[in-house]
């Protein structure tokens, strides 16, 4: 009898998600929007249902007789989703990305004896798995993440284009973005200190302070610098700064001929159409992880390069790919017994397991995602 995945939310990443784990498992995707539904429809190994996902109540009802949830639901919706499922006593691997610390439902899920993982993407995802993984073979002096997912096409006026809840997107431009200096927390806004990074295969993109970090803020407290930037097109800092600055990310009503309005709503819903990858649009991720450290006196360092592009074969865009695929790798570690440690886990946690780099490195490159390691001594 093949064990039972459910997934919240069958957006392009859930979408992605759900065929992966169909190869496996039986696999029930979820979602309150029928036309991503339509698009699973087509898989007889997964079954879809259309349900409101912002109610507690139905979440817990439709998690109880599945053996492993996956979170892919937009961030603003991820803690309480997060709640629900861990009362419901199930296990969990999310990609949800909330505003929230996820940390704090540690207690929780130890409570109820289930074992979660959470951040489980790309960046955040794989860089914390990698510098888990370090941080237990050397002494970590510093650890560097640069990250971005962009359309292989320039388009004007953005250049740019969102897999994930527009929301959530412009939440990476407002929330101020925390990095790790010589052991202090330093927290500057987002967006900035840009620069032009060269990187082979791609040119010059630019990057910028984010709150990528996130976790290994409080886990990795005996690393003393840590930072994790954004990748866009240059020149792209510039315009979101004006938009920003403009008010037009804000969440504080304005009073428009008589009705209150959010600004960032208002943002979201016309940037939507604009930023919205088109059926057969081409995007690629690229990814640089430097971890440089001291194994017994000795000075190591240690380069991840990942250039990953959409898959045309199966028609599935690279940040799917590289967000999903990490996400399932995780979900089979879990299912498979290999990882059971209670509480809310963030990725580094997994890392951090002997054997689990490994596994997901070689889970990531049979599906085509390939992470090259550079390694000077």
């Amino acid at each position: 009898m093949k064990k039972r995945v459910i997934v919240l939310g069958a957006g392009l990443v859930g979408g992605a998600i759900a065929i992966d784990l169909a190869k496996n498992y039986q696999v029930t995707s979820i979602d309150a929007d029928q036309e991503a539904l339509d698009k699973l429809a087509k898989y007889p190994a997964i079954t879809c249902l259309k349900k409101d996902l912002s109610r507690t109540n139905i979440i817990q009802s439709l998690v109880k007789d599945f053996d492993l949830v996956i979170g892919a639901v937009p961030g603003f919706m991820g803690y309480n989703t997060m709640k629900a499922v861990i009362e419901a006593g199930k296990n969990m691997v999310d990609i949800s990305f909330m505003p929230e610390d996820f940390l704090t439902l540690d207690g929780l899920a130890k409570k109820h004896r289930v074992s979660v993982v959470a951040d489980c993407g790309v960046a955040p995802g794989m860089g914390n798995i990698i510098l888990g993984h370090y941080n237990q073979l050397l002494e970590v002096k510093s650890y560097e993440c640069l990250v971005g997912g962009l359309p292989v096409i320039r388009e004007w006026p953005y250049e740019y284009k969102a897999v994930f809840s527009p929301i959530d997107v412009i939440e990476e431009y407002t929330r101020p973005a925390r990095y790790i200096q010589n052991y202090e927390l330093i927290e500057k806004e987002a967006l900035s200190d840009p620069e032009l990074i060269q990187f082979e295969g791609i040119g010059t993109l630019e990057s910028w302070n984010s709150d990528g970090l996130r976790s290994l803020v409080h886990t990795m407290k005996n690393v003393p610098d840590m930072i994790e930037k954004t990748l866009r097109y240059p020149g792209c800092v510039e315009y979101l700064k004006v938009l920003r600055e403009s008010g037009f990310f804000s969440y504080e009503a304005v009073e428009v001929n008589g009705v209150p309005i959010r600004p960032i709503d208002l943002t979201a819903k016309l940037l939507f159409p604009k930023w919205k990858l088109k059926p057969g649009e081409e995007d690629f991720t690229v990814m640089r992880i430097v971890i440089n450290g001291l194994e017994n006196g000795l000075k190591k360092s240690f380069t991840y390069h990942l250039l990953d592009r959409y898959d045309r074969t199966t028609q599935t865009i690279s940040m799917a790919r590289t967000t999903g695929y990490t996400c399932t790798a995780v979900a089979n570690l879990i299912l498979d017994g290999s990882f059971k440690i209670a509480g809310v886990n963030p990725p580094e946690i997994v890392g951090a397991q002997k054997g689990n780099l490994s596994y997901i490195l070689q889970y990531l490159k049979d599906r085509g995602v390939n992470y090259q390691l550079t390694q000077l001594l």
